[in-house]
């Protein structure tokens, strides 16, 4: 699958892959993108499949979205690119690094961020927000406050509806579309909570980055992340909550930027 991407950074230095999280787009990691290719990085900021402009398909999970990246990387002819994942974006790039373990002669990846998620199951819980945007009659919507109004009877948090209406767009004859496949993602909203399949050790410098108010990374997923990745550390971000970029972006590149910059 060919995925849509956005570029920034002098093509002579070493590649790194943002995947975002479910509902997002790469348009959410722009100034994030921009940020990290001044520290002398190529970076590629790639929307999934079924979100922002990239191909719809009915095969929504993390075998397929690791198969996607696999593909990028391949087409695009990356060494030993810098991996970092959001949310749904972090189960992709921990499945593709379980999937297309690093050969002798050609490296597929050589350090991994995960932001924000375990590996581990997590039950469906956005079973409110696909209510609030299946609720919105695209045929008759003629502004996004429309939309906000209808969406915030599902969603009380202004800054989270602000995130979630960025995937509205206008077509070229004037009306609202979404950049999201929103029925194969409620139809498959069970997959994107899944356990990682093929679960092996890997070995790579890699680094998990959780906010202090969210609870996708819990104290107990700690010896998990530990067993699978034994050359791992978790940062904590204090006051940061689930969308640790967006939140507290400063730190977030002050982490990350230690990290890639650190001797392994």
């Amino acid at each position: 699958m060919k995925l849509f991407f956005r570029e920034v950074g002098d093509s002579s230095h070493p590649p790194l892959i943002i995947l975002h999280g479910l509902f997002g787009s790469s348009d959410n990691w722009l100034t994030i993108s921009k940020t990290i290719a001044t520290q002398g990085y190529h970076v590629f900021s790639v929307d999934q499949r079924n979100h922002g402009q990239s191909p719809r398909h009915e095969g929504f999970d993390y075998d397929s979205m690791a198969a996607d990246l696999h593909e990028f990387i391949s087409e695009h002819q990356l060494h030993a690119p810098v991996l970092v994942g959001h949310s749904m974006g972090g189960k992709t790039v921990m499945q593709y690094v379980m999937n297309y373990p690093n050969a002798t002669t050609k490296q597929s990846f050589s350090k991994l961020v995960v932001v924000d998620i375990a590996p581990r199951f997590y039950p469906v819980h956005h079973g409110d927000i696909l209510r609030g945007l299946t609720a919105i009659d695209l045929s008759t919507l003629t502004n996004r406050n429309v939309a906000d109004a209808t969406l915030s009877q599902f969603e009380a948090s202004p800054a989270v509806r602000q995130f979630l209406l960025k995937n509205l767009y206008r077509t070229p004859d004037g009306r609202f579309d979404w950049r999201l496949n929103l029925p194969v993602i409620a139809s498959e909203i069970h997959g994107v909570g899944e356990e990682l399949n093929h679960p092996r050790t890997i070995t790579e410098p890699t680094l998990f980055i959780r906010g202090s108010e969210s609870g996708y990374i819990a104290d107990s997923d700690l010896p998990v992340i530990q067993k699978l990745f034994p050359h791992s550390r978790v940062a904590t971000i204090n006051g940061a909550g689930h969308w640790v970029q967006a939140e507290k972006p400063a730190e977030f590149v002050a982490l990350l930027t230690s990290f890639l910059t650190a001797k392994t």
